[in-house]
């Protein structure tokens, strides 16, 4: 088992080999406008999985996924010759979802926008609801001041403050 130091250098190698070949050596027209994104490698550096993206329609991805399998084995000669180790991983193209990923992303945040903004025009012209300073204020105790007003305040709330002792002390 190789330690996993190896494995990533042998996998960096790897994507840059695949991505030269298939930009200077493979000569298909089929092959579309061809991304190497990645490359792993497995511990024992037996297998090799080569992630790819491809700028255009299905069908371009399409045809690129066939030229890809039917010259693997060019591929694989190419990589074996380049990395120089004992062994030559098989080498399994797979379609990266990247792109996919990244669009749907990309209408999630157009969505998220359209909403703010919805939400920012109706904020622009909203009024609170109830007084506009909800808090209570301190209840000013002299009565030589306030008048009768204050006097009255006072007495309810201790009126309340005598109901609620008697219900606890009824507990």
């Amino acid at each position: 088992m190789a330690d996993p130091a190896r494995a990533r250098k042998i996998a960096d190698r790897i994507k840059v080999i695949v991505a030269e070949y298939l930009e200077f050596r493979l000569k298909d027209e089929r092959l579309g406008f061809v991304t190497i994104t990645d490359a792993r490698v497995t511990g024992d550096l037996q297998q090799a999985s080569v992630f790819y993206t491809v700028f255009g329609s299905n069908e371009d991805r399409q045809a690129t996924a066939e030229v890809l399998e039917a010259n693997k084995g060019r591929i694989r000669s190419a990589v074996g010759k380049g990395i120089g180790i004992r062994l030559t991983p098989s080498i399994e193209f797979i379609a990266d979802a990247l792109p996919e990923g990244a669009a749907h992303l990309e209408d999630l945040v157009a969505q998220t926008r359209a909403r703010d903004e919805e939400l920012a025009r109706a904020a622009a012209n909203a009024k609170p609801a109830g007084d506009p300073d909800p808090y209570r204020k301190p209840v000013d105790r002299s009565a030589d001041d306030a008048g009768d007003e204050t006097v009255d305040t006072v007495d309810a709330e201790d009126a309340v403050d005598a109901e609620v002792d008697a219900d606890v002390d009824a507990r």
